[in-house]
């Protein structure tokens, strides 16, 4: 079973940005659909965006605008990019395959914290 590895967190203030990555953990070509989730402390686990195999990319109401998903440049993984974040956007960060309907293990995820 493939699993994805999430990177790219950290601490940054509101409206800046981050480049989250999620690369396979073994060396495998396949065009999944693929989905980022984050889930902030104390609340459930959320959607946030998701890319399919034909490149149709949704988002949540609440990152439309500001965030950018798509496929790193082997294409065996995906790329979050946020902007503009805000105090809300602070979550752990996970991908997982499926278009919103997760299909694999859960990783470690990648904390974000928008902060001043």
């Amino acid at each position: 079973q493939v699993q994805f590895v999430e990177s790219g967190g950290g601490l940054v203030q509101p409206g800046g940005s981050l480049r989250l990555s999620c690369t396979p953990s073994t060396g495998v070509y396949v065009l999944f659909d693929m989905s980022w989730y984050r889930q902030a402390a104390g609340k459930q686990r959320e959607l946030v965006a998701s890319i399919r195999s034909d490149g149709y990319t949704a988002y949540a109401d609440s990152v439309k605008g500001r965030f950018h998903i798509h496929r790193d440049d082997a294409e065996t993984g995906v790329i979050l990019e946020m902007n503009n974040l805000e105090p809300e956007d602070t979550a752990v960060y996970y991908c997982n395959r499926g278009e919103g309907v997760p299909l694999g293990a859960w990783g470690q995820g990648t904390q974000v914290t928008v902060s001043s």
